[in-house]
């Protein structure tokens, strides 16, 4: 449904409607509707999307085009998700780790004798 995101700092409305398929003034309802939705302005008045920006409004299309939320579920959602992913999954391999820190320990020192001598 959407096409890939350019790799761009930022990015206009229309640019934004062109990427997500949809009208610019569906994006501007969503603007008010949505806390999360906040794009920059410019000098001029003109909205300024950043990525995070159209990754969101990716996920509120989804949210209402394909997961059929209302607007009010969708905002709920959207809250939710934002608390549920507040913690970082790092995925620590233990083991892994020891056996690198051994490995580091011998090369240390193999170093610390080729330099002492």
């Amino acid at each position: 449904m959407t096409r890939p995101i350019p790799d761009k700092l930022f990015f206009k409305i229309g640019e934004v409607a062109e990427l997500v398929e949809i009208e610019q003034h569906v994006l501007r309802y969503w603007e008010e509707e949505f806390d999360v939705l906040n794009p920059t302005k410019n000098r001029s008045g003109q909205r300024l999307y950043q990525r995070k920006d159209v990754d969101i409004v990716i996920e509120i299309q989804k949210l209402l085009y394909e997961d059929k939320y209302t607007i009010a579920g969708a905002k709920q959602r959207l809250k939710s998700g934002k608390k549920a992913t507040a913690q970082l999954d790092f995925a620590f391999d233990r083991e892994k780790f020891l056996v690198w820190r051994k490995e580091m320990k011998s090369e240390l020192e193999s170093l610390i004798k080729i330099i002492d001598s």
